[in-house]
């Protein structure tokens, strides 16, 4: 490994330009507003141009899809139309979000030339992805798993690939994709250029650069230091809370903070669209913020939240890379990050430059042990909170009432509404006529509370939930399901079908699936029509899902260490069926 590099955060002037890219791809930069490179991009370009495989060490947020997609591209444009109807570059992704992402921007970069890229990610349609690959494409932006399902079904042919890029590689490692990356960097060409990016540097991706990379350069971008006397500056506390109460903790906590500017963390796109509909539901102005938006719309959501239109912005970690908003005073983690080092770039988007900053965290109870974890990596302490009751609220609200009534008071102006006070002294007395008033206005802030929610929220789980009660849950009538049979009606009946099997798989509510995930899941990846799946059983940990005998290790094969709602999930057949 050659030419190691450590790079500062100033750059040092020149511009694109003097990159030595096409000056095509400059104009179209600077039309999306980009004037300078960041150190990852003027560290990272040239070589890659000079075709050398490279190892870059760098946070999220630094620019790094600019610095591969534009040598990517680069390449593309000095090909003159002589273009192969095969990919000639491909780049692996953790996730489908990513996917989306950095497909989209190499898109808008490379639209001067027509560079045709196609995400592909699980949770797609095959025939979608299949049709665009036959329609020819230049550049493949893909998660690991649906590109080797496509080369076992020789569906696509990476024969003609010339640079493979790794994006992310330390959270692709941690998310069991090694095996994938492994067999798919062995069904590209050896003479390939091979990049690597990754936020860290275990010794497993060592291993990747030793066999894959050859005389890599290597790109490390330091961290920037916050100047002396201006470290972040965040106050933590977590709130132990069952799952089933999670929202109102988090709507009691926000009425008790009352918050400037927040970003809200959930896992996954759905969760993010659903806390978004349920915050604004209760009144919150909400916005929304994932991999599945247009640049378009994230930047408006961003303009709304900086400028005070919106409160609160509920995003994906992937969709919140880069973001550096000014009046940012809350980051919430309503779902746990996967990993400390994603807990540490949520909460340093507050705190900075000397600004006070809290970060909250909600978690159930039998994840309280990663709070050690997130402590360690922060080196703080974060304190235990307990979740407002409603007699804390009312008390805050009553507290901002007097001191509402105080400032009021003290400005004076009060001759227009003197002589009411004076018609009701003759008859009541001064005391009451305040208290009267007090309550008024306490009244007219106190928001409408759940009829059925508790006051105190329970923060642990009651032992009778831990056990399994099956009850048969199902998908609804989506389109993979229209041609297949209604499924239910058998109440707790355990028995599967006849001709049917019953699988078990490693997840349930707790990790946010649903019927629909399930069926989605097998008909896409194991291939087989929705008339072929029975009856769906979801427990909180796990979940049964009945299929026909002779497709059940077809099943267990196809989803065997694939992800659904973000988690890897394993099969079996149930051994109590």
């Amino acid at each position: 490994m050659t030419n190691v590099t450590e790079s500062g955060s100033e750059a040092t002037g020149g511009g694109f330009a003097s990159l030595g890219l096409d000056e095509r791809l400059v104009r179209a930069l600077s039309e999306l507003g980009y004037e300078e490179p960041t150190p990852i991009q003027r560290e990272a370009i040239p070589p890659l141009l000079e075709r050398h495989d490279l190892l870059g060490q760098a946070a999220t947020g630094t620019g790094k899809t600019a610095a591969f997609a534009l040598p990517i591209l680069q390449r593309l444009a000095n090909r003159d139309g002589n273009r192969p109807s095969q990919p000639f570059a491909l780049t692996l992704v953790p996730t489908r979000e990513l996917a989306i992402q950095v497909a989209e921007a190499m898109h808008r970069y490379g639209r001067p030339f027509g560079a045709t890229v196609l995400p592909i990610y699980g949770g797609q349609s095959f025939g979608q992805q299949i049709r665009g690959i036959q329609r020819g494409v230049d550049v493949i932006v893909a998660t690991p798993g649906r590109i080797l399902d496509h080369l076992r079904r020789e569906t696509l042919s990476l024969d003609t690939v010339e640079t493979v890029v790794l994006d992310e590689a330390d959270e692709m490692l941690d998310m069991g994709f090694i095996e994938d990356i492994e067999a798919i960097l062995s069904s590209t060409p050896e003479t390939r250029q091979t990049v690597l990016f990754s936020a860290t540097l275990p010794p497993r991706i060592h291993s990747i650069v030793k066999r894959h990379l050859k005389d890599p350069r290597h790109i490390q971008l330091a961290a920037p230091v916050a100047p002396k006397g201006e470290a972040p500056r965040v106050r933590q506390t977590a709130y132990v809370v069952q799952r089933a109460f999670k929202m109102a903790a988090l709507d009691r906590v926000l009425d008790l903070e009352s918050p400037g500017a927040t970003l809200v963390f959930c896992r996954t796109r759905n969760e993010v669209d659903e806390l978004t509909e349920a915050l604004s539901s209760r009144g919150y102005r909400t916005e929304a913020l994932h991999g599945g938006m247009s640049q378009e719309q994230r930047e408006r959501v961003l303009k709304k939240l900086q400028s005070g239109a919106s409160d609160l912005v509920v995003a994906t970690d992937v969709a919140a890379r880069g973001l550096d908003i000014e009046r940012l005073t809350h980051v919430v983690n309503y779902d746990l990050p996967s990993a400390p080092d994603s807990y540490v770039h949520r909460i340093g988007r507050v705190g900075r430059a000397g600004r006070e900053g809290v970060a909250i965290t909600l978690l159930q109870p039998r994840e309280h042990r990663l709070l050690r974890i997130f402590e360690q990596a922060t080196k703080q302490k974060i304190e235990i909170g307990k979740v407002p009751t409603l007699a804390d609220l009312r008390a805050q609200r009553l507290e901002i009432t007097r001191a509402a009534l105080r400032e009021t008071l003290l400005a004076g102006d009060l001759e227009s509404v003197r002589v009411a006070v004076e018609s009701l002294a003759e008859e009541f007395d001064l005391s009451d006529i305040a208290a009267a008033a007090v309550k008024l206005a306490f009244e007219a802030t106190e928001r409408a509370v759940e009829n059925d929610e508790p006051h105190e929220l329970p923060g642990f789980e009651p032992r009778e939930r831990q056990a399994f009660r099956p009850r048969p849950e199902f998908a609804g009538d989506g389109p993979r399901e229209q041609n297949g049979p209604r499924r239910g009606g058998r109440g707790g009946d355990r028995s599967p079908g006849q001709g049917m099997v019953r699988l078990y798989v490693n997840a349930g509510r707790e990790a946010g699936v649903r019927p629909q995930d399930l069926v989605g899941a097998i008909t896409g990846e194991a291939g087989i029509a929705g008339n072929q799946i029975g009856a769906i059983q979801l427990a909180d940990r796990f979940s049964l899902v009945d299929v026909s005998e002779d497709l059940a290790e077809r099943v267990i094969s196809a989803l065997n260490g694939r992800k659904i709602r973000g988690k890897i999930i394993r099969l079996r057949r149930d051994r109590e069926a």
